[in-house]
Formats: C-alpha cells, structure tokens, sequence
C-alpha cells in the first residue's frame, strides 16, 4: 500500500505532500527529503540518456525495513516520489509505473490551471482525490 505519495518541485522544496498514517508524518518526510539524493543521482548518472529515451521513471530509489521508495522526474525536472509498504508483494513495477504517469497527467492538469501560479503548493481539490483514490486503490 501506497503510504505517502510526494511532489518536488526543481529547486527541490515540496508542492505537494500527502501520507496516510498521520503519527509518522515526519518520518515520511524524512524519507522524501534523503529519497532526493538518490534522485539527482540517477538523473546525472544517467544523463543524455534519460532525455533520449524518454524515460522518467527512476524506479526503486531505496528500500529500508518497513518501506520501498519509488521515484520519477519530469522533463521540467518535478520530481514524484512515492513510499509504498513494503510488506505489500502484490504491487509490480508496472503498476507503480502507471500509477507515477497518473500522476503525472494529473499534475499536467494542475499545471494548465490559469489560477495556478508555477512554484506555489499545490491546493487541487482534483489532485488531492486523484492522490486520495491512489492510495485507496493500491490498499
């Protein structure tokens, strides 16, 4: 199960924060912060290659005892990182790959808002229940 699902702007600061047992909030914030390393790691490393494949999932970015740390960056280099349970087997990398290009196309939405200012926190209604309905579903 999805247990927190975050958005990182470029200049790594978060638009959007979301996890679902509130008593470890800040460790899940914690894990999305150090998560970033690991992000603009796999982005040097791979380079020109990301641009020419297009690829933009990252993949696994870590695993610790409790949880798995799953990564995804933009052209715009936004970052997406989720933290998924790990005692959750029945999820593959496929369906966290869509679930990072659902994501994705909901921030796209956010993003084509004319109300919507680049760099603020993002405050969607659409996107929260978008975010919502992920984290219910892979329960």
């Amino acid at each position: 199960m999805a247990v927190c699902i975050a958005v990182i702007a470029k200049e790594n600061y978060p638009l959007y924060i979301r996890s679902t047992p509130m008593e470890n909030e800040l460790k899940f914030h914690y894990m999305v912060h150090t998560s970033l390393d690991v992000v603009d790691e796999k982005v040097s490393a791979m380079g020109k290659a990301l641009v020419d494949q297009r690829e933009l999932y990252l993949g696994l970015l870590y695993p610790t005892e409790d949880y798995k740390v799953y990564g995804y960056v933009t052209n715009s280099r936004v970052k997406f990182i989720m933290v998924v349970d790990s005692s959750n087997t029945a999820l593959r990398d496929n369906e966290i790959r869509s679930m990072f290009r659902k994501l994705h196309n909901s921030y796209t939405d956010v993003m084509c808002n004319p109300f919507y200012n680049p760099g603020d926190c993002i405050q969607s209604r659409a996107f929260d229940g978008m975010v919502t309905s992920m984290m219910v579903q892979v329960c």
